[in-house]
């Protein structure tokens, strides 16, 4: 169960971090109501979480799933670059995460 309210605590990071873009620097309400529900909800969920995972393995893998989720919606929605040394960065962060989630005890 630790892990699922990690990883929603990991997707809630890329709701708030892409309402901070369409917030406009928090001049904007609704985005800015809802970034901040994001990240109190995200909050929430990695607190849930750090009851029984290890915070080092929980913290790396909660803003390894927002880094990744993050980079690709700001390709999808932003227009962003993409190139090869772009993925290739994204992939280690990938599996650093997979490599966290092995190698811990819970």
């Amino acid at each position: 169960m630790e892990w699922l309210m990690l990883i929603i605590a990991g997707l809630l990071e890329m709701v708030w971090a892409i309402g901070m873009k369409y917030s406009q620097g928090f001049t904007k309400l609704l985005p800015s109501v809802l970034t901040i529900l994001g990240m109190m909800a995200s909050f929430y969920f990695l607190s849930l979480s750090l009851k029984s995972l290890p915070l080092g393995t929980a913290y790396a893998i909660w803003t390894g799933i927002g880094t990744v989720g993050t980079a690709i919606l700001g390709v999808m929605l932003f227009e962003e670059p993409v190139n090869a040394l772009r993925v290739i960065c994204i992939g280690f962060i990938v599996v650093g995460i997979a490599g966290l989630k092995v190698v811990s005890s819970h």
